[in-house]
């Protein structure tokens, strides 16, 4: 299996959409390219909305992720949980695949002998630890959110911290939504660590709409940018590879 990388959107909401578009199609678009969306939804104490939780599940179920709904106090341990279960679910579909390719396309994992289903599973957890990863994280930064930014901020770090003692590869990024001026502001670029995070949780502002489709929309574009960079700098290696300078 070729050590690709593993590219996750991860939005921590606590509210349904309100702007834009349909957030359950753009994750879709996002899984069309490779992008697994997952979703932890942050909930008030004995408040139970059924509208937004059916859109969380909604979310995750198109964008091939996995969701959870929490509350505030509970949600550090959470957000490790999320990335960690979609990673490996990840992997084992990456898996599923080649073992069809292989033995046929009605095998799949859990279909193996217990011996050799141990076997493979040792493998998928090895490309967990090793695989690279990149987490574009979406936060929701409607008005009903302000109190609980703290919580997400240390959240973040600690996800940060469990992340970085894999053996692969990170790359982070973070984005809120409402931004400022626009629907969705990027607030962290593209960084194997989230330390930074701490200078920037203070600043954000919070508002009234909550324009969850346009933000999963714009994570696609940061995915795309990030590629459109990363080939052009490529590109000039290779120049100056070939013309000796």
């Amino acid at each position: 299996m070729e050590k690709g990388n593993l590219k996750q959107i991860l939005l921590l909401t606590d509210g349904y959409s309100n702007q834009g578009e349909d957030p359950i199609a753009m994750a879709a678009l996002a899984q069309e390219q490779g992008i697994t969306v997952n979703v932890i939804g942050i909930m008030e104490e004995n408040v139970i909305d059924q509208e937004s939780m059916r859109e969380i599940e909604g979310i995750a179920m198109s964008g091939g992720g996995v969701h959870q709904i929490v509350y505030a106090h509970q949600l550090s341990q959470t957000v490790q949980h999320v990335t960690r279960k979609a990673m490996t679910q990840t992997i084992q579909g990456v898996v599923n695949k080649e073992l069809q390719q292989i033995l046929g396309k009605s095998t799949s994992l859990e279909e193996l002998p217990p011996e050799k289903r141990g076997e493979v599973m040792e493998v998928v957890d090895e490309l967990g630890e090793t695989v690279s990863v990149e987490i574009l994280i979406l936060v929701d930064t409607s008005a009903s959110m302000k109190p609980k930014l703290p919580t997400v901020k240390e959240s973040l770090l600690d996800l940060s911290i469990t992340l970085n003692s894999r053996m692969g590869k990170n790359l982070f990024s973070v984005s809120v939504f409402p931004g400022k001026k626009e629907e969705v502001e990027r607030v962290l670029d593209w960084t194997p660590k989230l330390e930074s995070l701490s200078s920037i949780f203070p600043k954000l502002s919070t508002g009234g709409i909550t324009p969850t489709g346009p933000a999963i929309r714009e994570a696609i574009k940061q995915f795309k940018k990030k590629r459109s960079l990363k080939n052009l700098l490529r590109s000039e290696e290779e120049y100056y590879d070939e013309s000796g300078m």
